[in-house]
């Protein structure tokens, strides 16, 4: 195949979903499936009343777009601030930062890292597990 010809992603119904006990990740676009692709994005989905922990991406710079929903994110030393559908964060490689979802609906994001390969080290997590393409994720209710 000629690599300046156009690639098109599999449907979301065909890709597998990394699961956290902060939400889900469906990645549309990496080098593991386009060999070659030096970017990575995908759509993050946080539940409610839940987050991710301060980290970082030594080798990537992250940009997020808030598709839905409300939360509050943090980068660098800049503090809590609030983040909403439309809303783009830009999180330069090497800096700390996090995500929470502060709505009573889910917080969906696009996140896209540049160059890609930083979702690599979300597999290390403790709570992470992949679901098969087209099982959907069950979580538990709250008591």
């Amino acid at each position: 195949m000629d690599e300046h010809k156009a690639r098109v992603s599999t449907a979301q119904s065909d890709l597998p979903t990394e699961v956290f006990d902060w939400g889900s990740i469906k990645w549309g676009v990496s080098a593991d499936l386009f060999p070659g692709a030096d970017v990575t994005t995908g759509e993050v989905t946080i539940n409610p009343a839940k987050g991710h922990a301060l980290h970082t991406h030594p080798e990537s710079d992250e940009v997020l777009y808030v598709i839905d929903g409300e939360g509050v994110q943090t980068v660098g030393d800049s503090g809590e601030f609030p983040v909403r559908t439309g809303d783009f964060v830009f999180v330069p490689k090497g800096t700390l930062h996090s995500t929470f979802n502060t709505g009573w609906r889910q917080l969906r994001l696009i996140a896209v890292y540049t160059p890609g390969g930083a979702e690599r080290a979300l597999r290390g997590a403790p709570d992470y597990a992949v679901l098969a393409p087209g099982v959907p994720p069950v979580w538990e209710r709250a008591r």
